[in-house]
């Protein structure tokens, strides 16, 4: 039996370490394709949302999508609507949904949000966790990744280690009195709970635990692969944030991990200048948008393999 990310992790070898980022802001849509879609901003999100998904998949240019469900909150309930048809559209296609949620509560409300997210109508395969209000908050989200009655393969979750953003310095790196860095005691934390899940899923390819691990910067990339050889990475900060391909390709060592790209692709289309015109005349459609985002996917999957290679992996 094999759980969300151990099927992530074959899809990730089968497709390439691709992730489609599906951060989709009603604004990276022309305003004159807007209109033609209807006017609704969440309704054009879910066209748009759907029309990458069928040509990723097609193209088989990456393994999964992430979907950071604070660009639908920001839409409010039919925002909500397209976040859960977004994620049932990936699941249709084949491909695993990451749905970038980053909560991290305590006791009851963790609970809860684990089930809304993992039972209920906003159900997906694996979330994103804050563990930094302590590592209790992760039980009630790994009881998850645990099988269902011994019939259903358990969900996963990716725990914030070491985050793209420049701020990762103000708590992540922070030393500690015994040694070691706030995001180094995180990453023990996973490690134990990576043993813990070696039992339950025996001759598994990687935890159901994985962890982020951005690739904005190159000091850490090797040392923290090398650290925690068992667990699969959800790698940020590619693309538009700065992030190199071959400090992404560090990071797919061992058990491997999953590049995320959003913007890079869903723009990709500001910047092709086979469209241009169309931009400059108000006469860009779906499909063109569509078209220059999946050539930007093939792109950035061939960029990344290339990068594996010439590290040897």
């Amino acid at each position: 039996m094999k759980h969300s990310m151990e099927i992530l992790q074959e899809l990730a070898a089968a497709n390439g370490p691709l992730c489609v980022g599906l951060d989709t802001d009603p604004s990276y849509i022309p305003a004159p394709l807007l209109k033609v879609l209807g006017g609704n901003p969440a309704e054009a999100v879910l066209d748009y949302n759907k029309e990458i998904i069928r040509r990723v998949a097609a193209d088989k240019s990456a393994c999964c999508f992430k979907i950071q469900i604070a660009y639908y909150e920001a839409m409010g309930i039919e925002g909500l609507k397209a976040y859960i048809e977004t994620i049932k559209a990936v699941k249709q296609a084949g491909l695993i949904a990451i749905s970038d949620i980053k909560r991290g509560d305590i006791a009851d409300t963790a609970k809860a949000y684990a089930r809304a997210h993992f039972a209920g109508e906003f159900e997906t395969d694996i979330i994103t966790i804050n563990p930094y209000m302590g590592f209790d908050t992760l039980k009630p989200f790994t009881e998850y990744c645990k099988p269902t009655d011994g019939s259903k393969a358990g969900k996963g979750i990716f725990v914030l280690l070491r985050t793209s953003n420049p701020g990762m310095v103000d708590i992540e790196q922070q030393e500690l009195k015994e040694g070691g860095r706030v995001l180094d005691k995180t990453g023990a934390e996973l490690s134990r709970i990576a043993k813990e899940f070696a039992e339950i899923y025996p001759n598994q390819g990687c935890s159901p635990v994985g962890a982020v691990v951005g690739c904005t910067e190159e000091s850490d990339a090797k040392l923290l692969r090398e650290a925690y050889p068992e667990q699969f990475f959800l790698i940020p900060g590619y693309g538009a944030q700065g992030g190199a391909a071959r400090i992404a390709a560090t990071l797919l060592g061992k058990a491997g991990g999953t590049v995320n790209s959003s913007r890079g692709i869903l723009c990709a289309w500001k910047k092709d200048p086979d469209l241009a015109d169309k931009v400059e005349s108000g006469n860009l459609c779906l499909k063109e948008i569509a078209d220059s985002a999946a050539k930007a996917a093939l792109a950035s999957k061939a960029d990344l393999l290339n990068a594996k290679k010439e590290l040897g992996l």
